[in-house]
């Protein structure tokens, strides 16, 4: 009695085990497509750029441009002082400074005074 009662638990499990496993089977080609669509479009979405994106992008470069020719102006300034006192040093620093802000002035936006 106890051994039937065993054999019968037991085919009423794996009556529900072969059952979940033929459903697994049966939906694994669409789990699977399923998947592999939401990962195409996760990698679509990492390698392009929103145009949102791109402005800020770009909106960040000319403000960093910016800062950096507002620097080397301020140290053209300076040197231009101290080569007006003969300092021949900052004389020619001046020269390589210019010629950074000749450099960057293409990627600065015109400034209104």
């Amino acid at each position: 009695m106890k051994r039937s009662l065993i054999l019968m638990a037991i085919s009423l499990a794996c009556s529900g085990c072969a059952a979940k496993t033929v459903f697994d089977l049966a939906t694994m080609p669409v789990k699977t497509t399923r998947d592999a669509v939401g990962a195409g479009s996760k990698t679509v979405d990492l390698l392009t750029t929103s145009q949102g994106e791109a402005d800020r992008h770009r909106g960040r470069q000319i403000r960093k441009a910016e800062q950096r020719l507002t620097r080397l102006e301020h140290r053209y300034r300076d040197q231009s002082e101290d080569c007006e006192d003969s300092d021949e040093d900052a004389c020619r620093k001046r020269i390589e400074t210019w010629d950074e802000i000749k450099a960057l002035r293409p990627y600065v936006p015109q400034r209104q005074y």
